[in-house]
């Protein structure tokens, strides 16, 4: 199934809530929230992920993704866990390795090289997943976290995925072998999304998995304009049906989040793009 959601910058002066529940009365199925604990401007996105949950009633929320350097992963699990109990099983966990390294570490976090991070973010995900088990007397003994008789609770109303927001070889692989998901962002490279979607492919059958079965949600930044196309998702509406119907049915993309700040940009994306993109891939695969 495809599925459609916005990326909601946290600024403190924005509407935000109103903007999550425009997203949700609009139809779309997720909201995504950054997280940069040591941005200014910025609300803490766990907080706000819990108001949005708490405004709407629908849609589903993640964040886009999980800066895991500022938060330990067995506490994020359990903020995890609570929020799908509380929200009915409407939320989901993006990770990220980590970046700004220069602000993490002035925020008291570890500033990390790319190997230990890529470690860090696997023992994470083995934290996590032993955190929302259920299990009792947890024990984990990992070179960046630990378990030692941990007791946790409670457990998630519906299993949580884990979708990891990386991007180089050595994380695909990780990405491959052990989440649910990959987020990436659309950087204005498309045939660079593309060559690394057909990595991860390859890297899942090389550790045993059905490549369709880690989903595939992408971070579509881009412009929705009445003119001509000025490159990838910066044109009409029908440029942008044309591009979001390729990825789904060529690339195995179920998930696109609409990365534009712009007025009105959430409206169109919903209205002109959404029923469109729909419409055009039942037909594909209707007609194979």
């Amino acid at each position: 199934m495809l599925h459609f959601g916005y990326f909601l910058v946290p600024n403190a002066a924005d509407p935000l809530l109103d903007t999550a529940l425009e997203a949700e009365r609009r139809g779309l199925d997720y909201i995504a929230v950054q997280d940069h604990p040591y941005q200014r401007r910025y609300v803490d996105t766990w907080v706000l992920m819990s108001m949005i949950l708490a405004t709407t009633t629908r849609i589903h929320v993640f964040p886009d993704v999980a800066n895991l350097p500022l938060r330990p992963p067995a506490v994020m699990a359990k903020a995890a866990a609570s929020l799908d109990v509380l929200s009915g099983g409407r939320f989901e966990l993006g990770l990220g390795a980590g970046g700004f390294w220069d602000a993490i570490a002035a925020w008291g976090g570890p500033r990390r090289t790319p190997a230990d991070s890529l470690a860090a973010l696997g023992e994470a995900i083995a934290v996590t997943r032993a955190i929302w088990s259920g299990e009792r007397n947890l024990r984990y003994d990992g070179k960046h976290y630990r378990l030692a008789g941990a007791i946790p609770g409670p457990v998630p109303v519906h299993p949580i995925g884990i979708w990891l927001g990386v991007y180089g070889p050595r994380a695909l692989r990780l990405t491959a072998r052990e989440a649910d998901g990959w987020v990436p962002s659309f950087r204005g490279d498309l045939q660079h999304l593309i060559d690394m979607s057909r990595r991860l492919d390859d890297e899942a059958m090389a550790a045993g998995r059905n490549p369709s079965d880690i989903r595939r949600i992408v971070n579509v930044g881009g412009d929705i304009t009445d003119g001509r196309s000025e490159g990838p998702f910066r044109g009409p509406t029908s440029q942008w049906v044309d591009e979001v119907t390729d990825l789904a049915l060529l690339q195995g993309f179920d998930t696109f989040v609409l990365w534009a700040e712009a007025p009105g940009q959430l409206a169109r994306f919903a209205e002109e793009i959404v029923p469109a993109v729909r419409e055009r891939v039942d037909a594909e695969r209707s007609a194979h």
